[in-house]
């Protein structure tokens, strides 16, 4: 068997689009089975459950997914409707599991969408889907038409919970990534975080109690409550349950998608299901574990880590979305991490000053670093501001900034001091010089 998760216990068996997306073919994989009964048990007993799973937000955060849901009001106002967004905003560097839910297993998360909603006496649902989205986008309006005509949604459907479902097309704007200037995209308006509090629970989309899910967290529910809570609870070590879809790219023999079980070694990850580090396990330089926002870790930290919350946050990184980016021998760290740089700067809405005027700031001198220009002083100065940034803004923009050029000092400082002393000793450094040597 290669990996930890056995072919039966897969949630997203149609992970590939080996078979048909549409309505017939996602019931015979067990999408919309026994969905009426899950209903007619409660919202209670449904949050319950997935408390119980252990099921943590797979968007990046981590947070529980039932206590999250808890926090809507118990009472429905009449005039203060409860919705549930779907947050399909997919725009994290080396993050791409989302959209084959949506492309290969759209009925998965329109069921979940249904479940969730009904626990949190939400009677609409938006799916705010990534604008460079397109194929998927379509795919997934089709699915929704599919599921109103078999009156499985809308008024009067046959799970007894009247639901709507509508898929909002954003611009491809990083920052709607964010829940909060998620809900103002929504709202037609600019694309920029709100302060917290009030939280979405409380005052969300249109001023009405909200919450905010990951399309990964969502189309996981129907699954978890048909197998039960004890059955995802059983996947990973305690506090970092369940099975998780991860993707991997980068210099591996065999990019990509995979559904595992949480705290599955990193290791056995790369080498059972994509071959290996391009050019053996001791090619290995670095990983960015998930998605680029996150500190990456050396080979040596990258042999032992486990692919769970806790085993990666212990290690000064982080779980993310479970992106994990790898990169070999051959990779210019100060160049990727300056690349890396340039897109939070150019993603940065500008209504933060440490953002707005940081990410900026910390590209141009990461250029300078990458060539050699830079002065040694810089180094520190650098990680300064970079702190600075960091849990000084409205949302995490400034953390993903930051972070990234965190985890190389942490843990290539040298390398870079070398290359200035390089450069002022008259040998400036020219990228591919190394490949080009091995040639």
């Amino acid at each position: 068997m290669v990996g930890i998760l056995e072919d039966k216990d897969r949630i997203f068996t149609n992970l590939y689009g080996l078979q048909d997306w549409r309505l017939e073919a996602a019931k015979r994989r067990g999408a919309w089975n026994a969905t009426p009964d899950m209903i007619a048990l409660g919202g209670p007993w449904i949050i319950d459950q997935i408390k119980n799973s252990g099921l943590r937000g797979r968007g990046g955060a981590g947070f529980g997914t039932g206590l999250k849901w808890s926090f809507m009001p118990k009472v429905v106002n009449p005039d203060r409707p409860h919705y549930l967004v779907v947050n399909a905003d997919e725009s994290e560097p080396g993050t791409c599991k989302d959209r084959e839910i949506m492309r290969h297993d759209p009925h998965l998360l329109i069921e979940g969408c249904l479940i969730a909603s009904f626990a949190m006496q939400a009677h609409v649902c938006y799916v705010y889907i990534r604008g460079e989205y397109v194929r998927e986008r379509e795919v997934l309006e089709e699915a929704v038409k599919e599921a109103y005509a078999a009156k499985l949604i809308g008024k009067n459907n046959v799970n007894g919970w009247d639901f709507d479902l509508y898929v909002h097309h954003g611009a491809g704007a990083y920052i709607c990534g964010e829940e909060t200037a998620l809900l103002e995209s929504l709202e037609g308006k600019k694309g920029q975080p709100r302060l917290k509090p009030p939280f979405p629970a409380g005052a969300g989309v249109y001023g009405c109690p909200t919450t905010v899910n990951n399309v990964e967290s969502i189309a996981v529910v129907g699954t978890i409550l048909r197998r039960g809570a004890e059955w995802f609870a059983g996947f990973g070590r305690p506090n970092n349950t369940g099975t998780k879809l991860m993707c991997v790219s980068g210099h591996v023999e065999r990019p990509c998608n995979i559904e595992e079980a949480m705290s599955i070694p990193l290791k056995q990850l790369l080498e059972e299901h994509c071959g290996g580090v391009r050019g053996g396990w001791g090619n290995l330089k670095a990983v960015i574990p998930g998605g680029s926002s996150v500190r990456m870790i050396p080979a040596h930290e990258a042999e032992t880590a486990l692919m769970d919350f806790d085993s990666l946050s212990s290690l000064k990184s982080g779980l993310g979305t479970a992106a994990v980016i790898v990169m070999d021998q051959s990779t210019d760290l100060v160049r990727a991490i300056a690349r890396i740089s340039y897109f939070y700067k150019h993603e940065s809405c500008g209504q933060c000053t440490p953002c707005r005027e940081g990410t900026g700031w910390m590209w141009r001198v990461m250029e300078r670093m990458a060539s050699g220009e830079a002065d040694p002083k810089e180094i520190d100065t650098l990680l300064d501001v970079a702190s600075q940034v960091e849990g000084h803004t409205i949302c995490a923009l400034g953390d993903a900034a930051a972070w990234p050029i965190q985890g190389l000092f942490r843990h290539f400082r040298p390398e870079i001091e070398a290359r200035i002393a390089s450069y002022r000793a008259g040998r400036p450094h020219v990228q591919g010089a190394r490949l080009e040597a091995a040639e």
